[in-house]
């Protein structure tokens, strides 16, 4: 019996350090909570004004975030990181592949083909095989899926328990949700109704904004409106068009329920309820998933839905945040003489410059009181993770994003995210630790960080060694390295979406950012060089001075003053993104079953841009 024991003992070993995937180390792997807020502007944190601009409030007014500032003070604050992508999707594809989106092919909101010769294992994925049990609670935003041989398309879990948010606003759990609706009640509709909102009171009944519900069942006539009133809704509308019941994003008003019972309010009481559950199998409403294995290190992913659209703080934040007057910033029309074609198009889509000065007030007003209740629920989630961690003698770590992009309130004259703006991509990162050597308390480091880099830090802390074959896909590094002074640093940063603005690349320092097309809007999948070839109008640049110019407004890129910067800038980003890049044929969503790979350029991301000077 004791040989079988040393057997297996010598089995297992072999099976973890193949390939050396494991880093040989005498220490308890770490509980990992990794958390992601949406649509989350750094100027909500009072932490981060401080770091970037020697404020603790936004420029537009009284912000809170006492949890997150704590955050900032037990652990290590990465406060120039950036997203690649200012759209939910590709942003969080990035985060969960470690890679880019030109190595990925992953731009937009495209149901991804994981049977492509360029896919490789998600984060959640790898970290099972490190020997984790994975848990997800909230949103997730990476839409893979599985197409076979004989051209079938089925789901692809990435998280060994998962639980679903839209199962979770089915059985009234949250206060508000949305969805297809091809029955209602248990009656097939006439016609299908596509994102039907629909809001849960107190008592659980069910209240629908849908004028397409109230025409096929006119038993509704009227609720929509009688919604829009009681929650004091204020939906993003056209100047000329003027306003809808329901249709528009939700820019403002108060959340059906109570704080704590809100959809991002039951995302805590989900995962605190699992980490205090002893039980093999742990509910959730009508869900089932797997309860905890004692035996197994935790990673867990929090993805909250605040400060998102419909942005609905509960009545208490609301009431409190309706106080204060904001500086809603001004828009000179004169920009969009200069602003891209491309941005110009999208901008205009969510344009609220038109709004009154009430509207534009409480737009502000509620998405700060948002964010201020987000940080109550970031506090309590921690706190509880921690316990969970410590009650166990256990080491932990956690990783917290500040959004998987930005947000504008009435920036550029217009709301939402998608364009490459400061506003729209910088989003910090705070990793805390109960290793301080690792990450230490009170730390700031300003110098560039990306999205592709929480894959392998996540990985890394988690064991892998990421020297290993297993992991030479990820494009990133490990945060850890670069707090220490050990890693690359970065000249620039890069990012790519094709979501709204239509294809869009761009790459970013310390003095200059600058954009372009990257190919004609979702056609020539395979025409890898038309960015390269194409001349400057064609691929509608924009370069800007953010120095001078912090609040990129006058575009520089045709400026015979600025051409060196820009051929320069154009160059470097062109080489980078399309060194082996990846486009695939997402004709339909789920469809992409052909992928084009552009050829090798050597050291074209060298991480460092030498740029000449102003003519």
């Amino acid at each position: 019996m004791k040989h079988m024991r040393l057997f297996i003992l010598v089995c297992l070993g072999l099976f973890l350090f193949k390939d050396g995937a494991l880093a040989k180390q005498n220490k308890q792997q770490p509980n990992i909570l990794w958390i992601v807020t949406d649509d989350h502007r750094y100027d909500a944190v009072r932490a981060f004004n401080k770091m970037l601009h020697g404020r603790e409030m936004s420029e537009l007014g009284y912000v809170e975030s006492p949890n997150i500032d704590k955050l900032t003070e037990m652990g290590t604050t990465f406060v120039n990181s950036y997203c690649h992508s200012a759209v939910c999707a590709p942003s969080r594809a990035a985060m969960h592949y470690g890679r880019y989106p030109f190595r990925t092919g992953v731009y937009a909101f495209e149901y991804h083909n994981n049977n492509l010769d360029h896919c490789k294992p998600t984060l959640p994925e790898q970290m099972a095989d490190l020997g984790y049990q994975t848990f997800h609670v909230g949103k997730l935003g990476v839409r893979i899926k599985t197409i076979t041989a004989e051209g079938k398309t089925k789901a692809h879990p990435i998280y060994q328990n998962d639980v679903s948010f839209k199962q979770m606003a089915k059985d009234g759990m949250t206060d508000w949700g949305k969805d297809w609706f091809r029955t209602f009640e248990g009656e097939k509709l006439e016609k299908p109704i596509k994102n039907l909102v629909f809001f849960v009171s107190p008592d659980g009944t069910f209240e629908y904004n849908s004028t397409e519900l109230e025409r096929q069942k006119p038993e509704f006539a009227g609720m929509s409106e009688e919604v829009l009133k009681k929650y004091d809704l204020l939906r993003i509308y056209n100047e000329k068009k003027g306003k809808h019941l329901d249709k528009g994003m939700i820019l403002a008003g108060v959340s059906s329920q109570p704080a704590g019972k809100t959809r991002d309010g039951y995302y805590n009481k989900v995962l605190i309820d699992y980490l205090n559950n002893t039980d093999p199998k742990f509910k959730v409403g009508s869900q089932t998933v797997n309860g905890l294995e004692a035996d197994k290190p935790l990673f867990v992913h929090l993805g909250y839905d605040f400060p998102h659209t419909p942005v609905i703080p509960p009545k208490s934040y609301r009431d409190r945040f309706q106080k204060y007057k904001y500086d809603v910033p001004e828009f000179d029309e004169k920009e969009l003489e200069l602003m891209p074609r491309q941005i110009q198009g999208y901008r205009k889509q969510a344009e609220t410059d038109h709004f009154s000065d009430e509207e534009k007030q409480k737009m502000v007003q509620d998405y700060y009181a948002f964010c201020a209740y987000g940080d109550d629920l970031i506090g309590k989630s921690t706190e509880a993770f921690i316990k969970y961690s410590e009650d166990r003698n256990q080491p932990w770590t956690i990783v917290y994003v500040n959004g998987d992009h930005g947000w504008k309130l009435n920036d550029k004259g217009a709301v939402s995210k998608c364009t490459p703006w400061d506003v729209d991509t910088h989003n910090p990162i705070v990793i805390v630790s109960s290793d301080k050597k690792k990450f230490p308390p009170g730390k700031v480091v300003k110098d560039y960080t990306e999205f592709v880099d929480i894959a392998p830090t996540i990985l890394a802390d988690g064991g892998a060694n990421l020297k290993s074959k297993q992991f030479a896909y990820l494009d990133g590094m490990d945060m850890a390295e670069v707090a220490a002074g050990k890693a690359p640093i970065r000249d620039y940063i890069i990012g790519e979406s094709h979501a709204a603005t239509g294809p869009r690349a761009f790459i970013r320092t310390k003095e200059f950012v600058f954009s372009m097309q990257t190919r004609p809007w979702k056609k020539n999948q395979e025409n890898l060089d038309w960015a390269r070839k194409a001349n400057l109008d064609q691929i509608d640049p924009a370069l800007y001075d953010m120095v001078n110019d912090p609040k990129e407004t006058n575009n520089l890129a045709f400026d015979k003053k600025y051409k060196a910067i820009t051929e320069a800038m154009r160059e470097k980003l062109t080489n980078i993104i399309f060194d082996e890049r990846v486009e695939v044929d997402w004709e339909k969503w789920g469809s992409g079953t052909k992928s084009y790979k552009s050829k090798n350029i050597p050291d074209a991301h060298d991480y460092k841009l030498d740029l000449p000077g102003v003519m």
